[in-house]
C-alpha cells in the first residue's frame, strides 16, 4: 500500500495466544529472573499475541493478492479519503464511549459479546456493500473500542483516569504484521513512544480527562488521533476493498469484521496485560524482559 499522506504513520505488531512455551523464558538474563514465573509467562503470551499473526487476520490475508491489486489501484484522493474517515470515526466514538462505558472495574471481559455485535455490523454493511461503508464502519470500531476498554478495566486499569483512555486509543495502532504493513515500524514499544511523545510535556492536560480535550481545539491529542488514524487506516484500506468485491456479500462483511475484532482484542489483552506488569515491576523492567524473549513461530 502507498505511503500515508495526511498523517505521519506510526507503529506496532500482533499475533494470537496458542498453548504456552517456556523454553526460551529459560533465556532471559539474570536481572530478569525477579519477575515471577507466572508473569514471565504473561509477558511471553503477550508477545506472541504482538508478533504473531491471529487465525482471522491469517484468513483475511489469503485474499491478499486480490486486495493488493485493488488497493494498489484506488486513487491517491480515495486513500487520503480514508484517512479522513478514519480520523473522523476514531474522534466520534473515543468521546461517545467514554461518556456511556460503566467505569467501575470488572472481572471478565465481555468478548463473546462484542465479537457477535460487530459481527452482525459486517454482515448488514457486507450486503449493503460500499455504500454502507462509513456507517458500518463507526458501529463496529465504536464497538471494538467498548471492548478494548472492557478489557482494560479487566486488567485493572482505571478508565476515568487520561493514561488509562489514551491507552485504549492505543491500541487501534496495534497492527498486525501483515503484506500491507512493510513501510511501517511495527515494534509494540516503539508504537508506544511514537504515541506518548505526542502529548508528552503538553501543557494545560493535567487532570483532565480524554472527552474534556477532545471538546477543545489546538491540543496535541489531536495530533494523536491523527497518528493513530493513519496506522488504523491500513486496515481499514484492506476492509474497505474486501467490501468491494461484489462476492463478499453478508458472509464476507461478517467474517472480515469478525477477523478486526479479533485482531484487536487479541492486541489490548497482550496490551494490557504488560502495563499491568509494569505497575507490579517498573516499565523499564518489563521492556528489558519483553526485548529479550525470543518467540518462536508455532
Amino acid at each position: 500500500m502507498a505511503k500515508n499522506t495526511l498523517y505521519p504513520p506510526i507503529n506496532f505488531g500482533n499475533a494470537y495466544f496458542s498453548s504456552a512455551r517456556t523454553q526460551n523464558i529459560d533465556a532471559l538474563k539474570i536481572e530478569n529472573k525477579k519477575l515471577a514465573p507466572d508473569d514471565l509467562l504473561t509477558l511471553h503470551k503477550a508477545k506472541q499475541k504482538m508478533e504473531q499473526i491471529g487465525w482471522a487476520m491469517q484468513g483475511l490475508n489469503k485474499m491478499g493478492n486480490l486486495i493488493e491489486s485493488r488497493i494498489q489501484l484506488l486513487p491517491q484522493k480515495q486513500r487520503d479519503r480514508i484517512q479522513q474517515i478514519t480520523y473522523k470515526v476514531l474522534h466520534t466514538v473515543v468521546k461517545s464511549n467514554l461518556i456511556s462505558m460503566d467505569k467501575n472495574a470488572k472481572t471478565t471481559p465481555s468478548n463473546k459479546l462484542y465479537k457477535a455485535l460487530v459481527t452482525s455490523s459486517g454482515a448488514i454493511g457486507g450486503a449493503l456493500g460500499v455504500t454502507a461503508f462509513a456507517v458500518d464502519l463507526t458501529l463496529a470500531t465504536k464497538l471494538m473500542m467498548r471492548s478494548i476498554m472492557d478489557i482494560a478495566r479487566s486488567e485493572g486499569e482505571d478508565l476515568n483516569s487520561l493514561d488509562s483512555q489514551l491507552a485504549c486509543l492505543q491500541v487501534f495502532a496495534l497492527g498486525g504484521k501483515s503484506k500491507h504493513d512493510d513501510h511501517l515500524d511495527t515494534g509494540y514499544y516503539a508504537t508506544r513512544i511514537a504515541i506518548s511523545s505526542t502529548v508528552k510535556g503538553a501543557s494545560g492536560i493535567a487532570g483532565k480527562t480524554l472527552t474534556s480535550l477532545l471538546n477543545t481545539t489546538g491540543n496535541p491529542l489531536l495530533q494523536l488521533i491523527a497518528q493513530v488514524a493513519s496506522r488504523f487506516s491500513v486496515q481499514v484500506s484492506e476492509k474497505f476493498v474486501a467490501q468491494a468485491i461484489p462476492i463478499v456479500g453478508a458472509a464476507g462483511g461478517a467474517t472480515i469484521n469478525l477477523a478486526f475484532i479479533d485482531h484487536f482484542q487479541n492486541m489490548a489483552h497482550a496490551h494490557f496485560s504488560i502495563r499491568r506488569l509494569e505497575r507490579k515491576y517498573g516499565e523499564d523492567q518489563i521492556r528489558l524482559a519483553y526485548e529479550e524473549l525470543s518467540i518462536t513461530k508455532i
